[in-house]
């Protein structure tokens, strides 16, 4: 219990800070584009085959979150980047962007709160990223009229999107997040020190 307390009073260093706003401003250029996958996919296959894609506009904070394993980093990150959106404009709305953002945030900061920031395996990551679609499509259904849809699409498009979370958003966050670290550019984050100790203690 008290490595955990010791543990969510770590404040974050200037490169952790950096990393997320790149992150955040990364993703603002990349839902610029998504925007126009997301109408084409809306005319193809209407809210079912735009739901397909849901797990890419959350990625970047739960990224940030894996490789930097410290409380508050989704707040930051997905704080950051809704800010971003905010000033450089978006096709969904300034409201949806703040109302996703802290959606996001609070979804991921006590999930890793339960798994006691501990837990950065592939279920794990695919568990969160599942779990941050169904607050923030509870919201959109009301702000995007999605409750016309009817409950059978509806439903469909809930599931979707939510394997989109795991596998977009969490499986993605899993095979980028050790992609860059097997680089040794992520040397001076969290998620170097604690997967060198692992192989360490393993042998």
């Amino acid at each position: 219990m008290l490595s955990f307390l010791k543990w969510k009073r770590e404040p974050f260093t200037t490169l952790e800070i950096v990393l997320m706003a790149m992150l955040a401003t990364a993703n603002a250029v990349m839902t610029f584009y998504l925007s126009f996958i997301n109408k084409i996919l809306n005319s193809a296959g209407g809210p079912i085959a735009t739901a397909t894609i849901v797990g890419l506009y959350m990625i970047y904070g739960l990224l940030a979150y894996y490789i930097i394993r410290k409380p508050g980093t989704a707040m930051i990150t997905y704080g950051i980047g809704g800010t971003i959106q905010c000033f450089v404009g978006t096709s969904y709305g300034i409201a949806s962007v703040i109302v996703a953002a802290v959606c996001y945030m609070v979804v991921a900061e006590l999930m890793f709160a339960i798994l006691r920031y501990k837990r950065w395996g592939i279920g794990a990551l695919m568990l969160v990223g599942g779990a941050m679609v169904p607050l923030w499509f509870f919201f959109a259904a009301y702000m995007f009229g999605y409750t016309a849809w009817g409950w059978q699409i509806l439903s469909i498009a809930f599931v979707v999107r939510v394997l989109s979370g795991m596998l977009l958003c969490g499986l993605m966050t899993k095979l980028l997040g050790d992609s860059l670290e097997r680089t040794g550019i992520l040397r001076r984050y969290k998620i170097r020190k604690e997967e060198s100790s692992y192989v360490t203690g393993s042998h």
